[in-house]
């Protein structure tokens, strides 16, 4: 269920509030959200995830990404990237994609080469065509 996109980033589909003690387990020291609440039925809300987080005492980031990714989503993915440093990020939303977008675009503008990005983004079984324009 979760892929490793590089050595600090990991992507998933939805989780769950009783997930968050196995991620910690793994070593994620922060979780992104970068799904809207109510985007499906039956989805847990970011609330109850981030409860869950805070009380393991991981990092919790709410950075939704509906109808298209915008600069200010790229740019909070980037300063989360940044403030979970060396610890381990596991970034989700409905299947691991939205997020690994987010990722590769924030990690273009940070400097990494769009070599590495998208051999990272296809070992973890992502094609970043739908935004190659934008590394």
């Amino acid at each position: 269920m979760f892929r490793q996109i590089d050595e600090h980033t990991l992507v998933s589909g939805q989780i769950a509030p009783g997930q968050v003690e196995e991620l910690k387990r793994h070593g994620v020291t922060m979780i992104v959200n970068n799904r809207p609440d109510d985007e499906d039925e039956g989805q847990p809300p970011s609330a109850a995830i981030e409860d869950a987080a805070r009380a393991a005492g991981i990092d919790y980031r709410h950075i939704p990404i509906a109808r298209g990714m915008g600069p200010s989503d790229v740019e909070a993915m980037g300063e989360a990237m940044r403030e979970c440093g060396e610890g381990k990020m596991l970034a989700f939303c409905r299947s691991g994609t939205r997020s690994t977008y987010a990722w590769a675009i924030a990690r273009c503008r940070d400097g990494a080469s769009a070599v590495e990005i998208e051999r990272c983004a296809a070992n973890a079984g992502v094609d970043l065509g739908p935004v190659a324009h934008l590394l």
